[in-house]
């Protein structure tokens, strides 16, 4: 039932559009339009008010005609950059942009699949639970959107989000991370004349840095500390160096041990470095959870109903751990068990970036077998 061609013709032109993170007011438009003539009521909240977009999270609510718990589809409008102007090209079944741009398969193949699922119910008249829509802002900064979700709109308890790759696999558990700062101040002096009175910022810092175990920590625990700035001039002696990081994990006690060996870590090698009587160097350490974990169970109806969909397609459909995160990971704090499908999209965030519109078709097939099975079998929470 899923038509091929009118899926393929939807994604391009939602790929055309402009929507770098902050900017999606102009698709969110045309979402509107398009799901308010499918049967929804559209609503938007004022996520975009408090992250500085343009636009809020979009939620559009179906009815249905099953008397069962509702289901959230959900995706994100957003793209990273280069997105604008977009030129799609569609050659031999698969999606391309020109090279000059992304393709924004991340996540417009999820907008248009969500949109060809409802099409498709509304047409032949399906058997359908009621479905809650959420179509986010700023996922690639972060899960603003997610995190700034106005969550009183929502009655769901379970969902699927549409944004992996693979198309025969859920993510079921994905880590929890924080962001670490550390700003790290020492004294300028000239470097030529009187380097003997200051104190490398920058020196301080790496003495720090090189006593850290950073990369993979063990199969659930990464750590990495990616930018670093500082200094005025090669003739300075640098008074200020700041590196930002992050520690991420899927048992919540390692992170707070690796977290806290970073901040220690800085803290004593700077108490290292003073000398007598000198309060410098010194650090600064900022510590902010950037996103809690999510660990669904494999017995979840969640995964139970995305199983048997794919069963009755002739799939496989397996659970996958993600070192990544995702909108899910902010749902399934609020109680919402998000399963993260594929569409197939590939090279994602680069200029190679594509997705194979035969991906696309799976990944609608399932999710409207999904709808199906749930709203006819009734299966309980």
């Amino acid at each position: 039932m899923i038509d091929e061609e009118r899926l393929g013709k939807r994604f391009a032109a939602l790929a055309r559009i402009d929507s770098e993170s902050g900017s999606e007011a102009l698709i969110a438009k045309v979402l509107e339009k398009e799901l308010t003539a499918l049967g929804a009521t559209v609503m938007f909240d004022d996520a975009g008010d408090r992250i500085n977009g343009d636009c809020g999270n979009l939620v559009a609510t179906f009815k249905g005609n099953a008397e069962v718990a509702p289901v959230m589809l959900s995706g994100h409008m957003d793209t990273v950059v280069p997105g604008k102007g977009v030129k799609v090209i569609f050659e031999d079944g698969v999606f391309r942009s020109d090279g000059t741009t992304i393709l924004g398969a991340d996540d417009k193949s999820a907008l248009a699949v969500i949109l060809e699922v409802m099409q498709v119910i509304k047409e032949n008249n399906l058997t359908c639970p009621p479905v809650e829509v959420v179509m986010t802002v700023c996922e690639e900064l972060g899960l603003l959107g997610a995190k700034n979700l106005d969550y009183d709109l929502l009655q769901s308890k379970f969902g699927y989000i549409l944004d992996a790759v693979d198309t025969e696999g859920i993510v079921n558990r994905a880590p929890e991370a924080n962001k670490i700062s550390a700003k790290v101040y020492g004294r300028a002096a000239h470097a030529g004349g009187s380097p003997e009175n200051g104190i490398s910022a920058i020196y301080a810092a790496s003495c720090a840095i090189a006593k850290l175990e950073l990369g993979r920590l063990d199969e659930e625990t990464t750590c990495n500390l990616g930018l670093i700035s500082g200094g005025a001039a090669t003739n300075i002696v640098p008074e200020y160096v700041e590196i930002h990081g992050e520690a991420r994990s899927h048992d919540p006690a390692k992170l707070d041990k690796v977290t806290q060996t970073i901040v220690s870590t800085f803290e004593h090698t700077m108490a290292e470095l003073q000398a007598e009587g000198d309060a410098l160097p010194r650090v600064e350490m900022i510590v902010k959870n950037d996103f809690p974990n999510t660990i669904i169970a494999e017995d979840h109806m969640v995964i139970k109903l995305a199983q048997k969909a794919a069963a009755n397609l002739g799939r496989d459909m397996v659970c996958k751990t993600s070192g990544g995160a995702a909108d899910a990971n902010v749902f399934f704090s609020h109680g919402i068990a998000a399963g993260v499908l594929g569409t197939g999209m590939t090279d994602v965030h680069t200029l190679k970036e594509s997705i194979v519109l035969k991906d696309m078709v799976h990944c609608a097939e399932l999710i409207l077998e999904i709808l199906q099975i749930h709203a006819t079998e009734k299966v309980a929470l």
